[in-house]
């Protein structure tokens, strides 16, 4: 064993980040290089999966495995790098747009198999890349570049979409308390199983800096004594984006993983044989 001791440094890439000024995407960069400096993660032994967005250049800016892929991809391809080799850490990054809009119909077969990989969303509730267009959760009535006269849609809750869909790790943290959302990230990357991270992002370039500062002032974390485990009151807790975000881990219960599960399978295939594929149509038979 390694007696070597990774730091943030070591986890830094050469390349500089481009992000506009004041983008909450710093804030969640810096905070995974400290959660990956807590965990002490060999940078080799992780591989870190994107989709297409300002956030998913991340993988560029952390010096590890990376695979910067195509709009709404990312659980896919997280779950076959997961699967391919299984000692592997696997992070999947992307933003509101990517990952609850043409990516949103991977998000509840990721949860429900219950991936041990972590996915982490950082939302600004807007189309930053392509320009300032309303995105899944943009927030009814706010005007955007493509809702001039106010959106007419109503947004994506991200949290309760998770917990709907049976993730065994759900939680939110706020890109400006980068303390508080390295520890929620370190957890989240500890957890054996599917865990989603929700990243209060900004977007001062489309959103003004008014969205940090009502974010900052409108946002709690979950009590002290809060117990994540359970569905119900995690539930209603969601649902108070109108009063202000929640912040913190609203759901941790631990489950077998599908790499268990796999593996549990293949040990019972051992045992008992593969069936021969006459067997296999006979069980299908009237």
């Amino acid at each position: 064993m390694s007696d070597q001791k990774y730091t943030i440094k070591d986890y830094r890439s050469d390349l500089k980040p481009i992000w506009c000024p004041g983008c909450g995407d710093f804030g969640v960069l810096n905070s995974l290089y400290q959660a990956l400096s807590q965990l002490q993660i060999p940078p080799h032994n992780l591989a870190l999966i994107s989709g297409i967005g300002c956030s998913s250049r991340l993988p560029g800016y952390v010096q590890t495995y990376g695979f910067n892929s195509v709009h709404g991809r990312v659980l896919p391809i997280a779950t076959g790098a997961k699967m391919a080799n299984t000692s592997v850490t696997v992070i999947g990054v992307g933003g509101d747009g990517d990952g609850f809009s043409i990516g949103s119909g991977h998000n509840p077969h990721a949860a429900r198999k219950n991936i041990d990989m972590t996915y982490i969303v950082m939302n600004n509730s807007i189309y930053g890349l392509t320009k300032g267009q309303a995105s899944p959760t943009t927030p009814f009535g706010d005007i955007t570049k493509t809702t001039v006269y106010g959106n007419a849609e109503s947004p994506i809750n991200p949290i309760r979409m998770m917990l709907s869909y049976n993730a065994s790790f759900v939680a939110r943290v706020f890109s400006g308390h980068p303390k508080e959302t390295a520890g929620i990230f370190a957890k989240a990357i500890a957890h054996k199983g599917f865990a989603f991270v929700e990243a209060l992002s900004p977007c001062p370039t489309w959103r003004g800096r008014e969205q940090f500062t009502y974010i900052k002032e409108n946002s709690s974390y979950l009590e002290s004594d809060y117990e994540p485990n359970d569905l119900v009151k995690a539930w209603e807790l969601a649902d108070e984006v109108e009063h202000g975000h929640k912040l913190g881990i609203f759901y941790n219960v631990p489950r077998m993983t599908y790499t268990e599960a796999v593996e549990s399978i293949q040990e019972k295939s051992k045992v008992s044989g593969v069936p021969e594929p006459m067997d296999l149509l006979n069980m299908f038979a009237p």
